[in-house]
């Protein structure tokens, strides 16, 4: 399974030349207009720097290698009275469990950690502001215990939306040997060892 970060919250997760797009922008701040195509598009909100599916060309429908699995949540801390649901989906394929925690509000209930099952890898958004900051993503790994995550919706000038944080808060919170900095925008898992991984963007 391959993984590839566009920036902001948008990734394409691909399994035997089967695309998956997630969360694809448009406006936000730094990043230039968004060019990809992908056999799926899933949208954890509809926010436009999540829903901009206009931006994706559409390839040839085929069968999915990946099951899909939905967990609703909340993009705030008060039951999406502030701004609303927000879907966690699970991809699973070749024995692999991904999750794509969106705009992720709040601490998950038990009820949703036990929804979300096992999983091998979350990408959890850990700028604050609009989401849970870097400690509440720090918890939120920990109720989930993947072997690896990914951070994403944060601010790295000139990317990025300008009133959220950078990811070396969330960093900071694991030890140094748990952290493992990227050279360009992709990965393939599974990944040879436990900890964060950060992309770049490029």
């Amino acid at each position: 399974m391959k993984l590839a970060w566009l920036g902001h919250a948008c990734f394409v997760l691909e399994q035997d030349g089967y695309a998956i797009l997630l969360d694809p922008y448009t406006g936000v701040e730094g990043y230039p207009p968004l060019e990809a195509a992908a056999h799926q598009v899933f949208c954890s909100h509809q926010h436009f720097d999540h829903n901009a599916v206009e931006a994706v060309e559409l390839l040839p429908a085929r069968e999915s290698p990946f099951t899909v699995r939905e967990v609703p949540a909340f993009h705030d801390g008060q039951g999406g009275a502030l701004r609303g649901e927000n879907t966690i989906r699970v991809f699973s394929a070749e024995g692999i469990a991904v999750a794509h925690l969106g705009d992720l509000g709040h601490q998950l209930s038990p009820e949703q950690i036990a929804a979300v099952g096992p999983v091998d890898l979350v990408m959890v958004p850990v700028g604050g502001t609009y989401t849970v900051d870097a400690a509440g993503a720090k918890r939120v790994c920990e109720a989930l215990s993947p072997k690896w995550a990914v951070p994403m919706h944060y601010r790295h000038t000139p990317y990025g939306l300008p009133n959220v944080g950078g990811v070396e808060d969330f960093l900071s919170l694991w030890g140094p040997e748990q952290v493992h900095r990227l050279e360009g925008p992709s990965l393939e898992l599974p990944l040879p060892s436990p900890g964060v991984w950060v992309p770049e963007f490029v």
